[in-house]
């Protein structure tokens, strides 16, 4: 059976990614579609809108044969260390190739473009980290480095090719034998807060529209499947809520008002003095939006500030992310009927073990990590939804839909 990787957060699950997933299917001539999925904390720092499970059961409706957890330590980082934990996790499983979807839509150029980068290593990690001191974002530092070092390629300052980028220095870094492919974005920019299409629109936009209610459902009912609308409806009838980073904030606040800076500076992307930055600010703001306002300057994104903040409530130190180099073991979220084939038939083949249920990995320090992270996700609720999600972390077996192709 061919396997085929895609990295994914389905936040929520649209068209648009029922579109790449279609079309990964169709260009790969996939047997079996691998999702490595973000858990309960995202690439950008922001808790998700539903949890890893209910967005399990929309990437399971939609056609995804496997979805694996992409751990906390990896989830929450940079697109370079997120990139290669989730070709670590696919190259174990042993997917052929990576399809990723990206605003440029061309492979060759990622290819060349890290080629280009290793050619020119020692003065490409100069050129950026020169930039960086004059000010700027980091994501902006790569891109006025292409420029001096005159590398053709892609627009890096674009998230999806970002990512798509990563992906393939990771691919080439860990010397795996994927091949890495990429599908053109339609309609939807990442980060388009508004909808100019009439039934593709940006996860951040959805999320807008929805506003923390399961009462504007319908209002985004043409813009996803039905199984996400019906996936949203049953965790809002469950839990009451959507989850946003304002429900968090007094937790935030209490964390850093009671934290010393010295106690703050361990945390990790707490870096050049930002623990001054976070306790001088926190005192008078009043909404996390206010906070990140406050925070926010041409050097430090609000990307780079939100994943500190995910950080600070999960206590996710740099020791911490610093032991916690590649991905250790495999662990099964849900599968479909094919999915499950798949997984038989290299199991004993795989370099990590695949855990189904935890209670093996409770020492483990990756595992210890995304328990705080479940922790902090569901400490926003009443005791009694706060143990049910827990027990839910540690206890739920892989998710099983049998009549998903």
């Amino acid at each position: 059976m061919k396997a085929v990787g895609i990295v994914v957060e389905y936040n929520p699950f649209h068209n648009g990614h029922l579109y790449h997933l279609q079309e990964t299917r169709k260009q790969t001539g996939a047997d079996c579609i691998i999702a490595v999925m973000s858990g309960n904390f995202l690439q950008r720092g922001e808790p998700a809108l539903v949890s890893k499970w209910a967005r399990t059961k929309m990437a399971l409706s939609a056609g995804v044969d496997l979805v694996i957890e992409l751990p906390y330590a990896f989830s929450v980082q940079s697109a370079e260390m997120f990139a290669s934990g989730a070709v670590a996790l696919l190259d174990a499983l042993r997917c052929t190739e990576l399809c990723f979807g990206s605003e440029h839509g061309e492979i060759e150029p990622f290819i060349a473009a890290v080629h280009a980068v290793q050619k020119h290593e020692q003065q490409y990690n100069a050129h950026i980290q020169k930039a960086i001191k004059t000010g700027v974002s980091y994501p902006q530092a790569i891109t006025d480095t292409w420029k001096q070092l005159q590398i053709d390629g892609v627009d890096l300052t674009q998230p999806n090719n970002i990512l798509g980028f990563s992906y393939v220095k990771a691919i080439v870094e860990q010397q795996s034998s994927i091949v890495p492919r990429t599908i053109r974005r339609i309609a939807a920019g990442y980060h388009d807060e508004t909808v100019s299409h009439p039934s593709i629109a940006s996860a951040t936009s959805l999320r807008k529209m929805l506003n923390g209610s399961a009462e504007q459902l319908n209002d985004i009912s043409r813009y996803i499947p039905s199984y996400t609308k019906h996936a949203l409806k049953q965790y809002y009838s469950t839990y009451g809520t959507f989850h946003h980073w304002e429900h968090y904030f007094p937790l935030l606040k209490y964390r850093i008002m009671i934290s010393e800076e010295s106690e703050l500076q361990r945390i990790a992307n707490i870096d050049e003095g930002l623990e001054h930055r976070f306790k001088a600010t926190i005192i008078q703001a009043e909404t996390f939006a206010q906070f990140m306002q406050a925070l926010k300057t041409r050097r430090y994104t609000w990307t780079r500030l939100q994943r500190a903040c995910a950080h600070i409530l999960t206590n996710f130190t740099k020791e911490q992310m610093k032991a916690m180099k590649k991905p250790s073991y495999i662990r099964l979220l849900g599968m479909s009927g094919n999915g499950q084939r798949y997984l038989q038939s290299v199991k004993k083949h795989l370099p990590l073990p695949v855990a189904t249920t935890m209670s093996r990995l409770q020492s483990h320090p990756i595992y210890a990590q995304e328990k705080k992270a479940t922790a902090a996700y569901a400490a926003i609720f009443p005791e009694a939804l706060r143990i049910k999600m827990m027990k839910e972390e540690y206890a739920t077996p892989p998710i099983y839909l049998s009549f998903c192709k």
